[in-house]
């Protein structure tokens, strides 16, 4: 019998999404206290550690039925263990990546997988050039092996590091296949059957977030454009100046032919 996914199992026991989302920031926190033998923390520390505010910490932890003891704070080692049993940690969870570029060659060598519950049970891709070579001693496989190797192996979670344009297709047969989580790195939004949970994982959109904040820092507010707004505007990418160059004529009362005042704006 296939296992539910681990955010489903939680959900129904009443635990909202955005604890699930801390709890790793909490074991990982608990995780380097055990490396260094602290038998005990508080929640002030932990949550300082963590990176969120002691109160959401307690709350979270409400959630968990473990309260600590007041005085003495949380036991380390059974929180650890505690915490690794509701994300499902104390499982063998076998794991599919689907497309062996450079991302998914980082991905299968990354040791984190294998210490956290989480087996590489099959590398996939459906290059040619691709297949038949090895990736973190494991061999590279046809996609056309993808729904054996899910029943075989009971493989509920799959990874999908091909491009944007492959990735929904991939989607698609992970999840006819039985997969019922999916990690994406693709650059895409996909589209799935309730049911099945994805996360996504986009670092184009993280360095975006980033500029955003370096921008505010140096105290640069975005300007209205002028002259000395060319070279930079210039530096843009290709649809972000084909945007400005819309609003600029939708500020001058032009339209592009065939186009309406209600298309004159930035994309979504």
């Amino acid at each position: 019998m296939r296992r539910t996914p681990v955010g489903r199992q939680t959900r129904a026991r009443g635990i909202p999404d955005a604890t699930v989302a801390r709890l790793p920031l909490y074991l990982r926190a608990l995780t380097a206290l055990s490396e260094r033998s602290v038998p005990t923390v508080s929640s002030e520390e932990l949550a300082a550690a963590a990176g969120v505010n002691s109160a959401k910490l307690r709350k979270d932890f409400s959630y968990l039925g473990s309260y600590g003891t007041r005085g003495v704070g949380y036991d380390v080692e059974y929180l650890v263990y505690q915490i690794s049993r509701e994300l499902g940690l104390t499982q063998d969870w076998p794991v599919v990546i689907v497309g062996i570029g450079n991302l998914g060659h980082a991905l299968a060598n990354y040791g984190g997988f294998a210490s956290r519950g989480f087996r590489v049970a099959a590398l996939l891709d459906a290059d040619p050039a691709v297949v038949g070579g090895t990736a973190a001693g494991l061999p590279v496989r046809h996609m056309d092996e993808l729904e054996s190797i899910v029943e075989s192996q009971q493989v509920s979670i799959g990874v999908i590091t091909t491009p944007p344009g492959a990735a929904q297709q991939v989607c698609d047969r992970l999840v006819e296949a039985g997969v019922t989580s999916i990690l994406n790195f693709a650059p895409t939004v996909l589209t799935v059957p309730d049911g099945v949970d994805v996360r996504k994982v986009d670092l184009s959109i993280e360095l975006q977030i980033l500029a955003f904040h370096e921008q505010r820092k140096a105290g640069e507010e975005p300007e209205e454009e002028g002259p000395a707004e060319e070279p930079v505007r210039e530096r843009a990418p290709g649809p972000v100046r084909a945007a400005a160059a819309k609003l600029r004529r939708a500020a001058a009362g032009g339209k592009d032919k065939g186009e309406t005042d209600r298309q004159a704006v930035l994309p979504a």
